[in-house]
């Protein structure tokens, strides 16, 4: 049968159309490498003195425990020859075999064949025996800091995921099967798709994570109704349109964070957090970062705080005629809010009622996950780098992100695309993932020298400094409550707690959700999907926290409403955006987040 499909004349046509196609698309893909700008190595990986240090534990631990070393040796090798000889004994029986399987029950390797076929069941159980022996090594090795084997147990993982059989064209069985299906058409869609994301990132390969044309912001994303009200060149900012007759007194300001766009906030109606606070009867605002160019090389941590957060606060009392305000901050922006109020209170700014953070880390003595990124060796890099393009570019942080999710964010979404030909799902929080911004380069530095490495806000006897002042966590006095998310990846919750447990706030509430940075946050009552903890009070251990909570079934929203709600004031009638000395200047979500980045 199969001699018959390629010798059919319609399929030698297919074939010969495809080959001309091949021919132009080799021209497009070296002209797209070519565009390539050379990376810096400090920003591609650790530096070798890790790897170092590891071989250095390695050949002492041979010299002093030969035998451990030969043991672990032999189990490897005995093993790997089990696995060759059942693949050998099951192609002589015929190929097919179902016999008992004790690897992994790993989602990349769904496909039958991965449990019948001689050919691939022995590929997938060498891996797994590979990655297991490497696993044990690690497990095993003496000698080598926590924070070493930390970063070398997260780079040597990178490594095994990246070499995982499924991520190879001649040992996927997905891929090989479509290509036969489409008579290789699937190749030759997957090299376009690889061809338009080498062009659309100039010579960089990274995949698309959702269709760029299913949404567009303004039109299926960020569409809440309101006006920006103000504008400056770090922010504007966005007064919601009120959906209710009366609204509370006080208003509320959310500052994101400037890593990415605001709008993960207003995706759409069914999941927005901006329209469920409106409903609620708050007057809303929210800033809307620039994203910087080389042209902001001059931007400070200091510049956040005065041309950001102060001003939008004096903007906000402005135009609402309050005298007080409440604040939200989320991931990075609820770190500078946590400065900001601390700097407040040295100054005797008494303009913020009540604060609330959103996965938010104050505490960097565990930065979690993303603490492997944080060593000398990538941080000297960002610096070298700024220094000569005045911003750290988006591209770093987008890629490091999603090296912390690897299988879920670049190597999936890569086999998707590349070598089965698929167009990218329409998928709105893929979008937003891939509309990261800059990060101007001193901002950045400051943020990664001063807070992440040396932990100055809340390390014992250190101070971080702002303008004329030196702060402490402990001097965040206003009420607050925070929300971190179990399985967050990026700021990691234990680290949050403690964080919020140093300030000094009397009136503290602390808020475990379920799920992961956006997900744990973008939680809206009609999914009823993740649920919360609760419990009022603060042991010095996160874990007794968390043992002696109560669970909740459902989103956090309504009891974070019901905190947010008695710090609002009265009721009054509901406010229009603007006022006479701020006239509205552009519907929302205004231009800001959809502005490309000027380069000179």
């Amino acid at each position: 049968m199969t001699t018959n499909i390629i010798a059919s004349p319609a399929v030698s046509e297919k074939l010969q159309e495809n080959l001309a196609r091949i021919e132009v698309l080799s021209t497009r893909l070296a002209q797209a490498m070519a565009q390539k700008k050379p990376i810096r190595p400090s920003l591609q990986g650790p530096a070798p003195d890790m790897w170092a240090k590891a071989a250095g534990a390695y050949f002492g631990e041979a010299m002093a425990n030969p035998e451990k070393v030969w043991a672990a040796q032999v189990d490897y090798w005995s093993k790997a020859f089990q696995n060759a000889l059942e693949a050998q004994e099951s192609l002589l029986a015929g190929g097919e075999v179902e016999a008992a399987d004790d690897t992994p029950n790993d989602p990349r390797f769904k496909n039958p064949l991965w449990q019948t076929n001689p050919y691939f069941r022995a590929l997938k159980k060498q891996y797994f025996t590979a990655a297991d022996a490497i696993e044990k090594g690690l497990d095993e090795l003496e000698g080598v800091d926590p924070a070493d084997r930390r970063r070398l147990e997260y780079f040597t993982r990178q490594i095994v995921d990246m070499m995982a059989p499924t991520n190879f064209l001649a040992s996927n069985p997905d891929a090989l099967e479509k290509a036969i299906e489409t008579e290789g058409q699937s190749l030759i869609d997957g090299l376009e798709n690889m061809i338009r994301d080498l062009e659309k990132n100039h010579g960089e390969l990274i995949v698309t994570l959702s269709d760029p044309d299913a949404f567009k912001v303004g039109e299926n994303l960020g569409t809440a109704k309101g006006s920006v009200v103000y504008r400056n060149r770090m922010f504007e900012l966005i007064q919601y349109a009120p959906t209710t007759k009366e609204v509370y007194a006080r208003p509320l300001i959310i500052f994101p964070p400037w890593i990415n766009k605001f709008y993960i906030l207003d995706l759409k109606p069914e999941n927005s957090l901006i329209r469920w606070i409106v409903d609620q009867g708050y007057t809303l605002f929210v800033v809307s970062w620039v994203n910087p160019d080389a042209h902001y090389d001059d931007v400070t941590m200091e510049t956040y705080v005065s041309e950001g957060y102060l001003t939008a606060i004096r903007e906000v009392k402005e135009i609402t005629g309050q005298k007080k305000v409440n604040v939200v901050g989320y991931c990075i922006a609820g770190t500078t809010l946590a400065l900001t109020l601390a700097l407040m209170k040295k100054r005797g700014d008494k303009s913020v009622n009540s604060a609330t953070f959103f996965t938010a880390l104050t505490d960097f003595s565990d930065a979690g996950e993303v603490g492997v990124f944080l060593g000398d060796d990538f941080v000297d890099g960002i610096e070298e780098e700024t220094k000569e393009t005045g911003v750290m570019s988006s591209l770093y942080m987008s890629r490091t992100f999603s090296y912390l999710r690897a299988n879920d964010l670049i190597y999936r979404p890569a086999i998707q695309s590349y070598m089965l030909g698929n167009p990218p799902p329409a998928f709105d929080l893929l979008y937003w993932n891939g509309d990261s911004t800059n990060l101007p380069g001193k901002m950045a530095v400051q943020y990664l020298r001063g807070l992440c490495q040396r932990d100055e806000f809340a390390g014992a006897g250190k101070t971080f400094q702002l303008f004329d002042q030196k702060l402490r966590v402990e001097d965040v006095k206003v009420p607050l409550c925070a929300v971190a998310c179990e399985t967050d990846h990026i700021a990691a919750w234990k680290s949050s707690y403690r964080g919020i447990r140093a300030m000094g706030s009397k009136d503290k509430t602390f808020i475990l959700s379920e799920s992961g940075h956006i997900a744990g946050i973008v939680n809206p009552p009609s999914k009823n999907k993740y649920g919360h903890y609760m419990n009022a009070d603060w042991p010095e251990n996160p874990d007794d926290w968390q043992a002696n909570a109560a669970f909740i079934p459902g989103t956090w929203w309504f009891d974070w409403d019901s905190w947010l709600a008695p710090r609002s004031g009265e009721k009054v009638p509901a406010r229009q955006p603007g006022d006479a000395t701020h006239p509205t200047i552009c519907a929302a979500p205004g231009t800001y987040v959809i502005a490309k980045p000027k380069w000179s």
